[in-house]
């Protein structure tokens, strides 16, 4: 068995322990096994079972979904843990209670609460190399979840459903959010064997909340529900968006719940696709509470949360003059969805793109779907290993959109102030705009450059 990368002992500061964790197997691969983080939380006392969870999967909306059943738990006064899935800025945004993620030093005590298991964990489970940083840091937030502890966790998968570190928990309900195609080296390339995939997370006797999916999709989940017993709660029959329309900071809603009508929601996210995950919290909630309740939620409680709600890097107004937009979507599915809430939500003349991508990620189909909205795209790179070089994403790009539309910088804040100068000498009266996409981690880069310049507004 190859050497853990971590002391027994675990870390002195903060920086330490990501340096620990990020030296683990990366996140990116997948083992389909779930040996060493049962392993592990059986070392823990199996905190994920310390706590009811609800549970997400699907391909885009995940994190907006979470965010939005978080607030709607805790406005109900119950406690929250939160376990969601990549950052944007900072790793400790991945395990958050009561709303508000650990702090850097009570990140780091997690880690080293649970640093003298992992060897152990490892031996334990035989396995050929050590856990990896997605297990790890799953099993750091069912321990501090347990330890806080919480009334209700909240819980995103990673990558799929079946083999993700999360599935060691049962979850009492199942959230599906829309499936299509990403990490198809893992999960296929066709949106029913990804959806057998994520199925995965529905446990027996569970009830599962679903989004609007294509046919062959939803037979995959209604199969594996009567498997194991479970009970499917479908949008568009049970429960969906019954009216929305854009307003100033968001859009107002009406929401068909599973016990009751909504109306007069306020909603400060833009896009269909948010009103259709805020349907789908809701969905979850009123499932949360059981089948023996009747009642609908107090509409006022549901209108106080949803005003509440905030999803960094979802459509976030980051900056004004020019106005600066950040969407972390990273395949076909969800450049689609942000390019249609920019049309229904924005009156940019013109707006500039900034895209930089990862190269395992199907990134001309991200740059396709957002042809007929950007007048240019300036095409650059993150800092991580896996992004695309700018040149070689400009050599695509310019198939696309044309040669004249293309423009390259490297440098991620080169490239915002080559798209904030296009978008302010093109637009007229400040009507031009800039969106920056294509990765969560170019846009939590993005988000970092643009608070620490505090410019015209900042957040």
């Amino acid at each position: 068995m190859s050497e853990t990368p971590s002391a027994a002992t675990g870390a002195a500061s903060y920086a330490e322990a990501e340096q620990q964790l990020l030296a683990r197997w990366p996140e990116t691969k997948l083992d389909p096994t779930l040996d060493r983080i049962a392993a592990l939380c059986e070392l823990l006392g199996d905190p994920q079972r310390a706590y009811p969870v609800i549970h997400l999967t699907g391909t885009n909306g995940k994190t907006s979904t979470s965010r939005m059943i978080d607030t709607l738990v805790r406005a109900t006064g119950l406690r929250t843990g939160r376990f969601t899935s990549p950052h944007v800025e900072s790793m400790t945004e991945r395990i958050s209670v009561d709303g508000e993620p650990l702090s850097e030093q009570r990140f780091l005590e997690t880690y080293n609460d649970i640093a003298p298991y992992l060897t152990l964990a490892e031996g334990d489970a035989g396995v050929d190399h050590p856990l990896s940083f997605f297990e790890t840091v799953v099993g750091m937030a069912y321990a501090a979840f347990a330890d806080a502890p919480v009334d209700v966790a909240v819980v995103e998968v990673g990558m799929g459903g079946s083999w993700d570190a999360t599935n060691v928990a049962d979850a009492t309900v199942a959230v599906i959010t829309p499936i299509a195609v990403d990490h198809a080296k893992y999960l296929g390339d066709r949106p029913e064997e990804i959806a057998r995939e994520k199925a995965g997370i529905i446990k027996p006797g569970s009830t599962v909340v679903v989004a609007e999916q294509e046919p062959e999709v939803a037979a995959v989940i209604a199969e594996r529900a009567a498997e194991v017993g479970a009970t499917v709660l479908a949008e568009g029959q049970d429960f969906g968006v019954a009216y929305r329309v854009a307003a100033v900071g968001g859009q107002m809603l009406t929401l068909r719940g599973l016990r009751g009508e909504y109306d007069e929601v306020f909603l400060p996210l833009y896009g269909a696709h948010q009103a259709q995950n805020a349907a789908l919290a809701l969905a979850a909630m009123e499932a949360f509470n059981g089948p023996d309740s009747s009642e609908p939620l107090d509409v006022e409680l549901v209108r106080e949360a949803f005003a509440q709600v905030t999803s960094p890097g979802r459509l976030e107004v980051i900056r004004r003059s020019p106005t600066i937009v950040l969407d972390a979507a990273h395949n076909p599915h969800g450049a689609e969805a942000t390019a249609a809430a920019l049309e229904d939500s924005f009156a940019f003349n013109p707006l500039v793109g900034v895209v930089g991508v990862m190269a395992d990620k199907d990134y001309e189909g991200v740059l396709a779907a957002f042809e007929s909205s950007f007048a240019h795209v300036v095409v650059t790179q993150n800092s991580t290993d896996r992004a695309m070089p700018a040149e070689e994403l400009a050599e695509v790009a310019a198939g696309i959109f044309g040669q004249d539309r293309v423009h390259v910088a490297p440098r991620l804040v080169d490239a915002i102030d080559v798209a904030a100068g296009l978008a302010e000498t093109e637009g007229v009266y400040g009507s031009g705009g800039v969106l920056v996409t294509g990765s969560v981690v170019t846009v939590g880069e993005a988000r970092t450059l643009l608070k620490g310049r505090g410019r015209d507004g900042g957040e």
